[in-house]
C-alpha cells in the first residue's frame, strides 16, 4: 500500500470515529434532556380539573362505555416523548368531552398500564387540555 493510500485510510477512519462519537453524544444529550423534561411533569389534583375528567376516569375504571368507542382506548404513541418512555401500547388515550365543542375537542386523559398491565387499575393518568402539547399527572 502506498503511503498516500495509508494516510487516506487513516483519515477516513478518524472521520468515521469522530462522526460516530458526535452522534452518540447528541443522542445522549437528547435522551438526558428528555428525561429531565419528563421527570419534571407537573401534577394536578382531580379537584382542580374540569368535572368531565372525573367522569371519564370513572368510565376508564369500569371499562366504558365511551362516547367515542373507535377512538377511546386506542393506543397513544407518545411519539414526542412528553410522557415517560414505555413500549408501544403501554399508553391509551380517552376523550374528555369539551362542553360546546362539535367534535372531540382537545382534552384527553392518557392512561398508562402500570405494572399490572391494566389501565383501569394502574393509577397512572395524565391530562392534556391542549391536544398533547403539555401534560399534567393526575393525583387522586
Amino acid at each position: 500500500m502506498s503511503p498516500l493510500a495509508g494516510l487516506f485510510r487513516r483519515l477516513a477512519l478518524a472521520a468515521l470515529v469522530a462522526c460516530l462519537g458526535w452522534s452518540g453524544l447528541l443522542a445522549l444529550g437528547g435522551a438526558g434532556s428528555q428525561a429531565r423534561e419528563v421527570q419534571s411533569l407537573p401534577t394536578v389534583t382531580l379537584a382542580e380539573l374540569p368535572a368531565e375528567v372525573a367522569q371519564v376516569l370513572r368510565l376508564i375504571r369500569q371499562g366504558g362505555p365511551f362516547p367515542y368507542p373507535h377512538k377511546d382506548g386506542s393506543i397513544f404513541g407518545n411519539f414526542e416523548r412528553r410522557l415517560p418512555v414505555r413500549t408501544r401500547g403501554y399508553y391509551r388515550e380517552y376523550t374528555v368531552p369539551t362542553p360546546g365543542s362539535r367534535d372531540r375537542g382537545a382534552r384527553r386523559i392518557i392512561a398508562g398500564q402500570g405494572s399490572g398491565g391494566d389501565v383501569a387499575r394502574s393509577g397512572e393518568y395524565y391530562y392534556t387540555a391542549d391536544h398533547y402539547r403539555s401534560f399534567r399527572r393526575i393525583r387522586e
